[in-house]
């Protein structure tokens, strides 16, 4: 946040530059602030209608002075010209009351109210929309704290049946989504920050993200929601891709990164019909699957899906797994092209000893996929051995005629040369990047090394194998098929259409 009023003209031309269409002009943090002359020259001097707040700590700002001289110099920025001031609801009715006349007609007063700790319910934050309107606010500002991603629907309820200008939204990083759907469910304005990390509440997005990635323009009423859900979800690059290829195919759809802790709360709160589908990523494609009305064939028979979709007549969920099918694949073209080899010679994993890492809904995916093709499967999991009712490694083993190890058995295990290698474990995602699931020296009798983990897209465990000779293929290329299956699922539109880059 600026601490001079340089500082902050700078940023209020970035701001306009960007394509912002308001600037709040936070004055509780400027150094040694004269509020007549500095108030004067930031709003004359702005490029964009202005919103002045004067935050006290009491309310989560900055400020910590004598109250009187704060609320004079919010009344000072109304004669100014300010287009808004934010003013607290603690202190609304003796600020109302200390206004000497009939006030501009230019300016709006927002009464504000933010909890820090947690998002009430909708009975009590119907309440205090109520004591806010009291007050004589021409709008009404409400910011809770998400402690959950389903306090985000109390929001949304509260939003859509208020009968006055309102700004609601969820701070924090599982309050992602009522900032970006603020438009969706009527909210007057949404805030963002100019450069990440640098908010002026917690989980804002920048401005350039709620423009140019989630198309925060596009959004409307009957915009579809679509999502990944997994924790943590901060790494996944899906809302670049379905988002840059919703707009451009000019589908009415914005996905959006979902932290969810349980999957049955998160779909049974957001139930509404315009919730229309959603991808899994780790640790949910189990869970997920028992929350499902119907489940594809392929999908029960991995036990884990990795797309669902709400189908639009009745709204049932529909389960699916397509994990394997975007994962051996990209493991296909890469052994083709290893072996000289081509679509009519059959599968080049027949025959082959393929090695998972993981025992999870990925690990499920691509045993299934690979057994399918005629490979032997080996599962090793980090949690075989340890004394469980039901041993993930071992149980997976058995559904496709394979052999269960351990991680530490796998370091030495070499049955044959030229195996393939699949790493379907989060170990090495961002942003533990130096870590990998087995050691440099075990790779040499790999062939051919897949990880599942994207981000970075050359992980530690692939640059290691490429090093040690083995052809690699990136979870990028597993990523893209998926996503070509997927978009179409979502818009009913072809996938190869999509654009990525």
């Amino acid at each position: 946040m600026a601490e001079s009023v340089d500082q902050m003209l700078v940023q209020m031309q970035k701001a306009k530059d960007v394509g912002g269409d308001l600037v709040e002009l936070r004055v509780d943090f400027l150094k040694n602030f004269v509020p007549r002359q500095d108030l004067d020259i930031l709003i004359k001097q702005a490029p964009l209608p202005t919103l002045v707040t004067y935050r006290p700590r009491w309310e989560g700002g900055q400020y910590d002075g004598d109250e009187s001289k704060r609320r004079e110099a919010l009344r000072l920025a109304m004669e100014l010209g300010a287009d808004y001031i934010d003013i607290e609801l603690k202190v609304a009715h003796d600020f109302f009351n200390s206004l000497p006349g009939k006030r501009p007609e230019k300016v709006k007063i927002i009464v504000s109210s933010h909890n820090y700790e947690r998002t009430p319910s909708v009975k009590e934050l119907s309440h205090l929309v109520a004591r806010i309107q009291a007050t004589g606010a021409d709008i009404v500002k409400i910011a809770t704290t998400a402690v959950d991603i389903i306090d985000n629907a109390r929001i949304f309820q509260v939003l859509v049946h208020s009968q006055v200008p309102m700004i609601g939204l969820v701070m924090g990083e599982r309050g992602l989504m009522s900032r970006i759907l603020a438009a969706k469910f009527g909210g007057f304005l949404t805030f963002g920050s100019l450069e990440a990390g640098l908010v002026s509440a917690p989980g804002q997005p920048t401005v350039k993200e709620l423009l140019d990635l989630y198309n925060m323009r596009l959004i409307g009423p009957d915009t579809k929601v679509y999502g990944v859900i997994g924790n943590p979800i901060g790494h996944s690059k899906s809302p670049h891709i379905y988002n840059a290829s919703f707009k451009s195919s000019s589908f009415n759809g914005i996905y959006l990164p979902l932290l969810v802790d349980d999957v049955s709360t998160f779909i049974t709160t957001y139930l509404a019909p315009d919730f229309a589908g959603y991808s899994y990523t780790f640790p949910h494609k189990e869970a997920g699957l028992k929350c499902c009305d119907e489940v594809d064939p392929i999908a029960k028979a991995i036990g884990a899906i990795s797309c669902m979709i709400k189908r639009s007549t009745e709204g049932k969920l529909i389960g699916y797994n397509i994990d394997y099918l975007g994962g051996i694949a990209a493991i296909e073209e890469e052994l083709r092209v290893l072996n000289g080899a081509t679509l009519t010679s059959g599968s080049p994993l027949a025959g082959k000893t393929f090695v998972i890492i993981g025992a999870g809904g990925a690990g499920k995916a691509l045993a299934y996929g690979a057994y399918e093709k005629g490979a032997r499967i080996v599962v090793a999991n980090r949690t075989y051995g340890k004394g469980l009712k039901i041993d993930k490694a071992k149980e997976l083993a058995s559904k496709v005629r394979g052999q269960a190890l351990t991680l530490a058995e796998l370091n030495d295990f070499c049955p044959e040369e030229g195996m393939i290698l699949v790493n379907t474990t989060p170990v090495g995602m961002e942003p533990r990047i130096e870590e990998t699931p087995v050691p440099k020296e075990t790779l040499k009798h790999y062939s051919l090394v897949f990880d599942a983990v994207y981000t970075p897209k050359l992980t530690r465990l692939l640059r290691e194998a490429k090093q040690s000779g083995a052809t690699i293929v990136h979870g990028t290329e597993m990523f893209i098929n998926q996503a070509f299956i997927q978009f179409e699922m979502f818009t009913g539109l072809p996938g190869k259409t999509m654009p990525y880059d």
